[in-house]
């Protein structure tokens, strides 16, 4: 793989893709790290008198109506206060590029494109091809996307000689030294809203690490495997996920851990409050332990979630918590992207960790598998050339 750390591109046109798949909340950025985080790469290529083409995704496109929700202008509006760019409004036709003086534009959304057809999410090569001829070079600092081989993550290198950008060069230098860690004990948290796509990364994540704390929406499955009693929270209720999350209980019960802040509230959902909050509501603390006490002799943390709707307030004490008390422990802690990164940031822990990566699920694949599909399709495109 070539790294534009290790290059002089100067004077080209290049294709740049980001990922400015950001949270927004009333028509508000929420986060805006990933934007910063591609500030590095972007100002560095226009300072040598490149022409750049940036490239993004934003949401999910299923719809007509979705793409009134998802365009990328929300994001051109915030970098017009640090760049001169143009916004292109159509991912199909970008030859407004050769008619402005601009050095740089935002287009619009890439997975406009899979209306009416999926051509984006597919890898279409026409496609990749079709926004090829408008550069010289690809540069993919859009570690956040990685994980998918689409036409704009992936494609375009079949066609470009490509580079891996400052940020994704900083992703992989920080996320191995994680994956290559000889320090122990190594404890995993894994939140988040959903078990079923998560279970093949958990039984990864597992074999490496010597404690796996279950929290968030995650937890809820497990807690109703165990017969638990979870309300009306969101659960798994695929019996192939539920025998599997059985399994994993089973075969690893020296392992894995809960935190103890969890209760049913009044409208049936499972929420994280300090003792001092509890009051009528049912207690689900049985038989489940202190987080202090796991952590207390932890060398190294990778956290991957959130223990619940940190953006609201009833159901973000238990996030604050666990991060509060990471901050106090002493570990080594590396913070998955997404929401871990979001309520990092929104709940004042900016600056508390050893690493906040911009990834996601990219973030969990490659710490659990060591590989991500459009870096492997891209080191394929350049072996053959």
């Amino acid at each position: 793989m070539k790294y534009l750390s290790k290059e002089d591109i100067i004077n080209k046109k290049v294709i740049l893709r980001c990922d400015f798949n950001v949270p927004v909340k009333d028509n508000v950025i929420s986060d805006t790290s990933k934007i910063d985080k591609s500030l590095e790469t972007i100002k560095y290529l226009l300072d040598n008198k490149n022409k750049v083409i940036i490239l993004s995704h934003f949401g999910r496109i299923k719809t007509e109506e979705d793409k009134n929700k998802y365009s990328l202008k929300i994001v051109y509006e915030y970098l017009k206060k640090y760049i001169d760019l143009d916004f292109i409004d159509d991912p199909n036709n970008l030859e407004k590029i050769n008619d402005s003086n601009k050095s740089c534009f935002l287009v619009e959304n890439t997975r406009y494109t899979d209306i009416p057809e999926k051509r984006e999410s597919k890898n279409d090569l026409e496609l990749a091809k079709y926004w090829s001829t408008f550069g010289d070079v690809f540069v993919v600092d859009a570690f956040a996307s990685l994980h998918r081989a689409h036409s704009s993550t992936a494609g375009i290198s079949k066609y470009l000689p490509t580079y891996l950008g400052f940020l994704v060069e900083k992703e992989i230098t920080n996320l191995n030294n994680l994956i290559n860690n000889k320090e122990h004990p190594f404890l995993v948290i894994m939140g988040g809203a959903k078990v079923d796509d998560k279970l093949l990364i958990i039984e990864n994540l597992i074999k490496k690490c010597d404690k796996l704390i279950l929290t968030g929406g995650i937890l809820n499955t497990f807690l109703k495997v165990m017969n638990y009693n979870v309300g009306k929270s969101l659960v798994s209720e695929d019996e192939e996920v539920l025998n599997k999350v059985k399994e994993i209980i089973n075969n690893n019960a020296d392992k894995l851990y809960y935190n103890t802040d969890f209760i049913v509230n009044r409208d049936g959902m499972v929420i994280s409050v300090s003792i001092d909050d509890i009051e009528d509501n049912d207690i689900i603390y049985d038989n489940l332990v202190n987080l202090n006490e796991v952590i207390k002799d932890i060398k190294v943390v990778f956290l991957n979630g959130t223990s619940g709707k940190y953006e609201i307030d009833e159901y973000s004490r238990g996030t604050e918590k666990l991060l509060y008390d990471l901050k106090n422990s002493g570990c080594k802690v590396y913070v998955g992207g997404g929401d871990s990164v979001s309520s990092v940031i929104n709940l004042g822990f900016e600056n508390a960790f050893t690493y906040l990566s911009s990834g996601g699920g990219a973030t969990l694949e490659y710490v659990a598998f060591g590989k991500l599909k459009a870096l492997d399709y891209i080191e394929e495109q350049e072996n053959n050339r």
